[in-house]
């Protein structure tokens, strides 16, 4: 299996793609295998090839929480679930702009403004959004991204990108054989839809997924193809951190190495995407989420999730510095931890 590994790392540093079959060959291997480990050296190899050194890092506030119509089996915040996730209406400028400060004073590159709903419809609502999204775009301290939901059309999205918003998160979660077991509400094609209207618009894409959710590991490399076929630019690696009330309470957690894999996987599958880490890594990775870079990441969220915590923003741009890696704010030295926030930073999907 080694020479098969190297095979393939040395196609994908020339430019091949990887096929279906050819993923779920890397899918296979078992936990534990010596090969698992030439597959994330050569991840690495792919990862420094088309990315580098550079690590991308960005936050995101949980701008309107809870009471959310979709039946997500994951998602803390869908009103079909007994949680407890707070529950409050789109925040104003200030408390988002409070958020955003703190976020950049971590030192994140990005900042995006993230609400529990549906999706965005045209009205009052939408045009105090996009005025909130112009008050941060205004301050000029970072990159301003959203994750609002479906965009119904794409004249929707160019306002959106007029008003500042350079990249949109719309993950595709899972595969589209196992979204029905996930989500009644809408549709695997919905969600490629409204990505299809994003890049119409000329707003870059992050589009991701949550690992973990009952998946085999052929499901994530149709995934892969999948979100490969849309061209994301970041793609989220979410790790399912099961929250007790939701349909997916008690599943269980994958394992460092099935998250390392699923990660290494990704980076052979898509190597020009930039693979961020983002919600359930320390419950899932544990001790090994500086191995992450290793696989193949290459960005990652710092901050809090949207209903569980993270850790300290300084302990992740510490581990990139002792990784020999340079977060893209071009801080070397680990960026000192904010004061308290009641705001919460989350990550994307979590």
């Amino acid at each position: 299996m080694r020479d098969v590994i190297r095979e393939y790392e040395e196609r994908v540093i020339a430019g091949e793609r990887l096929t279906h079959d050819e993923g779920c060959r890397l899918a296979a291997i078992p936990a534990g295998s010596p090969d698992l480990l030439d597959l994330i050296a050569s991840a690495n190899r792919v990862r420094l090839h088309y990315k580098g050194a550079k690590v991308d890092t960005c936050a995101i506030v949980n701008a309107k929480s809870g009471a959310c119509s979709e039946d997500c089996a994951f998602c803390a915040q869908s009103a079909h679930h007994g949680t407890e996730a707070a529950v409050y209406p789109l925040m104003d400028g200030a408390a988002i702009g409070q958020a955003a400060d703190a976020a950049y004073a971590a030192g994140a590159e990005a900042f995006g403004i993230v609400a529990a709903w549906k999706g965005l419809r045209e009205g009052r609502e939408f045009d105090t959004l996009l005025e909130r999204i112009r008050e941060l775009a205004r301050k000029g301290k970072g990159h301003v991204d959203g994750s609002l939901g479906h965009v119904p059309t794409v004249e929707m999205a160019t306002r959106l990108r007029e008003a500042g918003i350079r990249t949109y998160n719309h993950n595709l979660e899972t595969a589209p054989s196992h979204f029905p077991n996930i989500c009644s509400t809408h549709t695997f094609q919905d969600r490629l839809d409204t990505i299809g209207r994003l890049k119409a618009a000329g707003i870059r894409i992050c589009s991701g997924a949550i690992f973990g959710m009952g998946e085999t590991p052929a499901q994530r490399v149709e995934l892969a193809i999948h979100l490969r076929d849309v061209g994301t630019d970041v793609l989220p690696m979410n790790f399912l951190n099961p929250i007790p009330g939701t349909p997916l309470e008690h599943a269980t957690p994958l394992s460092p190495q099935e998250c390392l894999q699923t990660i290494a996987l990704y980076r052979l599958m898509i190597p020009e995407a930039n693979l961020m880490l983002a919600g359930g890594r320390e419950v899932n990775l544990r001790d090994m989420q500086s191995w992450a870079f290793h696989a193949g990441a290459n960005a990652v969220m710092v901050g809090n999730y949207l209903t569980t915590p993270g850790r300290g923003p300084a302990d992740d741009f510490r581990m990139i510095a002792d990784l020999g890696l340079i977060p893209g704010n071009g801080h070397c030295e680990p960026a000192p931890a904010p004061a308290p926030n009641p705001l919460r930073m989350v990550a994307a999907g979590a």
